[in-house]
């Protein structure tokens, strides 16, 4: 699927190759659920900090431990369908793809401070959104950058030489 382009403007617009971008983008998702399982088995196994549920419901805790996998890869694929949208559509995409992910980031660090949990869950919590934020940003990033397809200008004509005579 190609981009759109204004009139005038001399650059060709980008062609991505969608079923790579979705394949890197759902391939981000698996990564992203699994970080997220490990962050929250690491912090309730081995530091004893009761992320996402109290401490009474175990290392693997409750659902919630499948609602915050399922988050982080719900969030890949939204950030896969950004960066689709960006890159048919926008200026410098992968600039404003950086500002989305630091954003949505930060907002995702932020949340955990606006809960009635102690300090420590807290901090891990806004830690392991961090991970997550940076993971998911970097490898949609990469992918993005892999699945545009270089477009080569056509060469200019050339007037056909004359016959000798």
């Amino acid at each position: 699927m190609s981009g759109l382009n204004t009139p005038g403007d001399p650059r060709p617009s980008p062609v991505v190759n969608a079923g790579k971008l979705w394949a890197g983008g759902a391939a981000t998702a698996a990564v992203a659920s699994l970080i997220a399982i490990a962050g929250i088995l690491l912090g309730r196994g081995l530091f004893g900090i009761a992320v996402l549920a109290p401490k009474g419901q175990g290392v693997w805790g409750d659902a919630s431990t499948g609602w915050y996998a399922l988050g982080a890869a719900v969030s890949a694929l939204a950030a896969t369908g950004l960066i689709h949208v960006l890159l048919l559509t926008t200026p410098r995409p992968m600039r404003f793809f950086g500002w989305v992910i630091a954003l949505a980031t930060m907002v995702g660090m932020l949340a955990p401070f606006v809960v009635d949990a102690s300090l420590g869950v807290r901090l891990y919590t806004a830690g392991l959104n961090f991970v997550l934020g940076v993971a998911i940003g970097s490898l949609v990033a990469g992918t993005a950058k892999t699945a545009i397809v270089p477009v080569t200008p056509r060469p200019a004509s050339r007037p056909h030489p004359r016959p000798y005579r």
